[in-house]
């Protein structure tokens, strides 16, 4: 399984993005061979419409999860309608919600 986490910098260590389609990286980790793959963000500055393109990318990276602090709701619903599961994480780092995340420590975001 593929995990999409929102980032600021480009490595594990790094906090999490709070922002979801505003975010600069996407950090994709997969369970099966645990590498992490950094993903830009070319959308962070559009001036509208960065939520969608940001969910295409994570679509389009192969995630089933994706961690974020923020998702708007037309981007919650894109994300959705491809079956991609959205969970909320605040002021850690990537590996720090990893790690909440395989505990079952995150909440599934029902709604943006």
């Amino acid at each position: 399984m593929k995990i999409a986490i929102t980032t600021a910098g480009t490595d594990p260590a790094a906090p999490m993005d709070p922002r979801f389609g505003r975010a600069p990286h996407f950090m994709v980790f997969d369970t099966a061979t645990h590498d992490f793959v950094l993903i830009a963000n070319p959308n962070a500055a559009a001036a509208q419409g960065a939520g969608i393109k940001a969910a295409e990318a994570i679509v389009k990276a192969g995630a089933a999860v994706l961690i974020s602090g923020e998702c708007g709701p037309k981007a919650f619903r894109a994300l959705k309608q491809a079956g991609v599961r959205v969970y909320s994480a605040k002021s850690v780092s990537v590996a720090g919600a990893l790690e909440a995340f395989g505990a079952g420590k995150l909440p599934e975001a029902t709604a943006a």
